[in-house]
């Protein structure tokens, strides 16, 4: 693949902008959706022309299901950059905090000048 002498080099991490995102996405869905005719036209050939009935039905069951195909392709976007995920670790000390306890009889009680 060559580089045009004018297009700069990326040297960072930012991400690829929406339009030349959504024109890769729109390159994608027209190339898997060319396809579709050919291999219809293909099968059209090889039934009428050489009887070869199973190869069109074989070619013809393979061209349904591309347009489903296109889309989700199309509308897929960009993986998502490889994060550090936050795992346990046994060797971190947990922090602890005294609760103070209710001696033993102790009640504690609520007030009952409120309506309930």
């Amino acid at each position: 693949m060559r580089r045009h002498a004018s297009s700069p080099v990326l040297i960072t991490g930012a991400a690829v902008s929406p339009a030349e995102e959504f024109a890769a996405r729109r390159r994608r869905y027209s190339l898997i959706m060319s396809l579709r005719i050919p291999c219809l036209v293909v099968a059209g050939v090889l039934a009428l022309g050489f009887g070869w009935t199973v190869a069109a039905a074989v070619l013809v069951m393979a061209s349904v299901p591309l347009p489903w195909v296109a889309v989700l392709i199309a509308n897929d976007g960009p993986p998502r950059k490889a994060e550090k995920v936050a795992r346990y670790r046994d060797d971190r000390a947990l922090e602890t905090r005294s609760v103070p306890a209710l001696e033993a009889g102790q009640v504690i009680d609520v007030p009952t000048d409120r309506a309930a």
